[in-house]
């Protein structure tokens, strides 16, 4: 047994003198770094072996936060899956129907919407949400399309024309009720491909801006309430 570990300690002695690692060395003759870092505590590596040593770890290092960003996102994505799967399932069940659509456009427009009684008004530079809120609006009341009017609010460096056009096809809202465009002077960094600016949307109707006020009122009202 003493003559085992006599050659395995020679072995290591050998191995470290050439540069390696306690790490590699351990790894590769199964022996206790604590029992290596007693053999191995006289022995004085060269500049350029410390050196090595050093970007080895460094490189390691490196490898290892890859991989564990990855693992990280391969979880994160796990998690996304997951939640969508259970969005999917829950969402399976739901039917709008009119007072639904109603509680969903009150709850719009109390998070986006004008509260100062005049008109319906709305504003954002989500056009998905947008498009939402007037597909609602077109379901749930008999309109007066006449009665809509656009105001676009863009950055100095972005195209009006292109844009009027592009909010005009997502709303369903002819380009002649887009009102005068809107631009922030204050625009320094070029603006972002993606954003396409925030759209003010009005419809001239009070009546129906009361109402939806007042289910948003109501929906208050009812969470403010709910117990346990």
């Amino acid at each position: 047994m003493k003559s085992k570990w006599f050659e395995l300690k020679n072995k290591a002695i050998s191995l470290r003198k050439k540069g390696k690692s306690i790490r590699d060395i351990e790894k590769d003759l199964g022996i206790p770094k604590s029992t290596l870092s007693g053999w191995l505590k006289n022995i004085k590596l060269t500049s350029r072996q410390r050196n090595k040593l050093l970007n080895d770890w460094k490189r390691g290092l490196i490898n290892a936060r890859k991989k564990a960003s990855l693992w990280h996102f391969g979880q994160r994505d796990d998690r996304r899956k997951k939640i969508r799967q259970e969005v999917e399932n829950f969402a399976s069940g739901i039917k709008i129907d009119k007072e639904i659509g109603e509680l969903i456009l009150a709850t719009l427009y109390l998070g986006e919407g004008g509260k100062k009684e005049s008109n319906f008004v709305i504003a954002n530079s989500n056009s998905e949400l947008l498009k939402g809120v007037i597909n609602l609006l077109r379901y749930l009341y008999k309109l007066d399309e006449s009665k809509f009017r656009c105001c676009l609010h863009l950055r100095k460096d972005q195209n009006e024309k292109i844009l009027i056009k592009f909010w005009s096809k997502v709303l369903g809202i002819a380009k002649e009720k887009f009102l005068k465009t809107q631009f922030d002077k204050r625009t320094v960094k070029k603006t972002y491909s993606h954003y396409k600016g925030v759209c003010v949307i009005n419809y001239y109707d009070i009546e129906l801006q009361r109402r939806v006020l007042y289910i948003g009122d109501k929906i208050i009202k009812m969470v403010n309430n709910l117990r346990d």
